[in-house]
């Protein structure tokens, strides 16, 4: 479709959870849709996926396909593989850039997602999803109430290990980020958490075992770091969606109904949270295309 077509009514860039949320709905009040996804989903690490009602402990990936073979069977609705590149005004319309192809639609809704930032720590990164999580809720039933740590990033760190006793003994490791102060160090106590203050140089075994500076090992069945995020898209940020800086990062503003501060341009999803899951993510985009869907039909210009 090139930029001289007539506009489809909703561009959404991100296929994962909130995308494919968000199109289920459009396509269902008959309107045309384009789903531009480039098939990086943040918890695309982990094999399994927990907590989303019927869908529990699945695969991302299966969960994924599952949603996608469902919409295409709606002609209402096109996918473009690709990282959508650049997004532009055309009048009335959006004007969304993909490897060259150029799409206008009407509205615009931003299911982009967020990266990780871990901390820069050797065996850390091929265990995250895996043996390395951020999300109790998540992950942390698996771990069948075996010994967790928590690898302190900052203040953040403080609040998982108030949480994670509920599924497990807890060690938070200080790792020189983080001393609780007096009042903290008594409500880490109160719940059971011990505090490890020799630093973690290195992740190794077969699940997570830490190895702390001098040689001594800790044999963990998981461990969780509070990550930093950041935009997985430039495109919110070169359109000038305002932004809030949430504890982990930075996120889209938007209102009640995922409307940012762009007119016509809605965002859903981890994007526009503070914090996420897959859960929320389609719940976000349920909100974000009626809300979408209802200003094509009442918000004339």
């Amino acid at each position: 479709m090139s930029v001289d077509a007539a506009p489809v009514d909703v561009t959404i860039v991100g296929g994962s959870y909130a995308g494919l949320s968000a199109a289920l709905q459009l396509a269902r009040a008959r309107r045309s849709v384009v789903v531009v996804d480039s098939g990086a989903r943040r918890n695309r690490f982990a094999d399994t996926s927990h907590g989303f009602l019927s869908r529990d402990g699945e695969a991302p990936a299966v969960i994924a396909a599952h949603g996608r073979e469902q919409l295409m069977a709606y002609p209402n609705v096109r996918f473009v593989e690709g990282m959508a590149d650049t997004v532009s005004r055309g009048g009335a319309n959006l004007i969304v850039s993909i490897q060259g192809e150029k799409i206008a639609a009407r509205r615009l809704i931003l299911a982009t997602g967020v990266i990780d930032e871990l901390p820069s720590l050797p065996g850390l990164q091929k265990r995250w999803g895996r043996a390395v999580f951020h999300c109790p809720y998540c992950h942390g039933y698996e771990l069948g109430q075996g010994r967790i740590g928590v690898l302190a990033t900052g203040e953040n760190s403080f609040h998982q290990a108030m949480m994670l006793p509920d599924w497990g003994p807890t060690t938070l490791f200080a790792n020189d980020v983080f001393e609780p102060d007096a009042a903290q160090a008594a409500m880490l106590e109160a719940r059971g958490v011990e505090i490890e203050r020799q630093k973690v140089v290195a992740l190794d075994g077969p699940k997570a075992t830490l190895v702390l500076e001098g040689g001594r090992t800790v044999s963990l069945e998981g461990l969780f770091v509070a990550s930093r995020t950041r935009m997985a898209s430039g495109l919110p940020a070169a359109l000038g969606c305002a932004f809030e800086e949430g504890p982990l990062g930075p996120f889209i503003r938007t209102n009640e109904a995922k409307e940012t501060s762009v007119e016509g341009v809605y965002a859903c999803g981890d994007a526009a949270r503070s914090a996420g899951s897959v859960s929320h993510a389609v719940g976000d985009g349920v909100t974000a295309a009626v809300a979408a869907h209802k200003s094509l039909i009442f918000d004339v210009h």
